[in-house]
């Protein structure tokens, strides 16, 4: 009985905690951009300024991977990402009321064609995209799909379960389904006895845990381990790897360009497409570096960690013990 009590105790509280959130990122979603572009300045001086949010580790993200420039241009890329990122978050607190129309204006996609050629040939379409620009208006895709199709993005389900339904509430009013990651391929499974094409957006460049590390490459100037999983699902499935190449012509206002990767996932070699998509994202950050999540720890796995937590004889990585004491297993102190 108390567990029970305990239970409606929480979702009632979660309940209260959604609506309340709802209502404020409503009313401030119905704000013009212009009033909103100035909170985002304020959130620059609070966040940056101020707070110093994650600058130690924004610094060293930017002067690791681009030994070439001075320190002048490092900390004017750095002043110029956090502007951007009360940008992000504005723009974000838009999605909740903006129309579709006027978003249609301001996430214009470009070469869609070759979508929705694909699409209407009745093959899948796996979407490869970064961390990159505005990602969440990325899910207005579905305004510029003409085929009749399942559309869907891969997202990680937030702790807080307010937040999380509140995030779910945003990212899926244009009409794209969000897809939790433990669930990818059951749902894909789903989609197929539709025998409908799909649509599939993935975020690509998030840091695996240890046991998911498969492949590494040079991103950035660093030995990066990455995730592989995207392309085993489209070579798997068959699916389409599409890389969108997001641009930000001026304020509020972004153009997410179509680069087909390849239509023959499985006619590839083994992490071939992975090392595209990193390649093409790692072109798009070097023309626009401020516009990439810097204030994510992408590099804190490293190779050599990796190689101590590796066990050659079982092929299994060991992710409880610390490294001090894998050091003393193999020998090293």
């Amino acid at each position: 009985m108390n567990y029970a009590l305990c239970i409606i105790k929480y979702i009632a509280h979660v309940n209260i905690l959604y609506y309340i959130l709802y209502a404020i990122i409503y009313v401030l979603s119905l704000l013009p951009f212009r009033v909103l572009y100035v909170l985002s300045d304020g959130l620059y001086l609070l966040v940056y300024k101020l707070a110093g949010y994650r600058r130690r580790l924004v610094a060293k993200n930017l002067r690791e991977s681009f030994p070439e420039k001075s320190e002048a241009e490092l900390k004017d890329i750095e002043r110029k990402f956090y502007h951007w990122f009360g940008d992000y978050v504005v723009e974000s607190i838009k999605l909740m009321s903006i129309s579709p129309e006027k978003l249609k204006r301001r996430m214009v996609f470009k070469n869609i064609d070759t979508v929705n050629q694909i699409l209407a040939e009745g093959q899948s379409v796996a979407l490869f995209l970064g961390h990159y620009c505005n990602w969440e208006w990325i899910t207005s895709l579905p305004l510029w799909i003409t085929e009749d199709i399942h559309g869907a993005q891969i997202y990680h389900t937030l702790e807080n379960a307010a937040f999380d339904r509140l995030f779910l509430k945003m990212r899926q009013r244009m009409g794209s389904a969000c897809i939790p990651m433990a669930e990818t391929m059951r749902r894909i499974w789903e989609y197929n006895q539709d025998g409908k094409p799909m649509l599939i957006g993935y975020i690509c460049d998030q840091v695996p845990f240890w046991n998911n590390i498969h492949h590494w490459c040079d991103f950035l100037n660093h030995d990066t381990p990455v995730l592989t999983g995207t392309e085993r699902l489209a070579r798997k499935t068959n699916h389409a790897a599409v890389y969108i190449d997001v641009t930000r012509p001026r304020r509020g206002y972004y153009v997410a360009e179509m680069k087909l990767i390849t239509r023959q996932p499985k006619q590839t070699k083994e992490f071939e497409i992975t090392d595209t998509y990193f390649s093409l994202l790692e072109q798009s950050i070097r023309r626009a570096p401020q516009f990439w999540l810097w204030t994510h720890n992408r590099w804190k796995r490293t190779h050599e960690e990796f190689n101590l937590r590796y066990d050659e004889s079982t092929g299994r990585v060991d992710i409880v013990s610390s490294v001090e004491e894998l050091k003393r297993k193999k020998n090293l102190l």
